[in-house]
């Protein structure tokens, strides 16, 4: 599926909704706990129940690969992990905030 920044998607197997903020060129195969992730607009009731030892995905949290070529914003939690292709997407990690001295 061909991402574009500001996207909705939602997951196949739970009630996980994202955004995306960054997105590569080219094709990118998205799951959500193992189930494609689909257009928010096409997306119907889930249909398949996400395994029961899931991690969890948090609301607000932006999840983002290795390089940082791809990042999606959590809008609506459920059943995890996220993944492009074959690699797990994580919680990308808070700047830290400059010292006032």
């Amino acid at each position: 599926m061909q991402l574009n920044p500001g996207q909705r998607l939602r997951s196949a197997s739970s009630e996980a909704e994202v955004i995306v903020i960054r997105a590569p060129k080219g094709e990118v195969h998205l799951t959500c706990a193992g189930a494609p992730m689909i257009p928010f607009e096409q997306a119907q009731a889930a249909g398949a129940a996400a395994p029961a030892d899931a991690p969890p995905l948090l609301i607000g949290k932006r999840y983002c690969d290795e390089e940082g070529t791809l990042e999606l914003l959590c809008t609506r939690g459920g059943a995890g992990p996220l993944a492009a292709g074959s690699r797990e997407l994580a919680v990308k990690a808070a700047k830290p905030l400059p010292a006032s001295d």
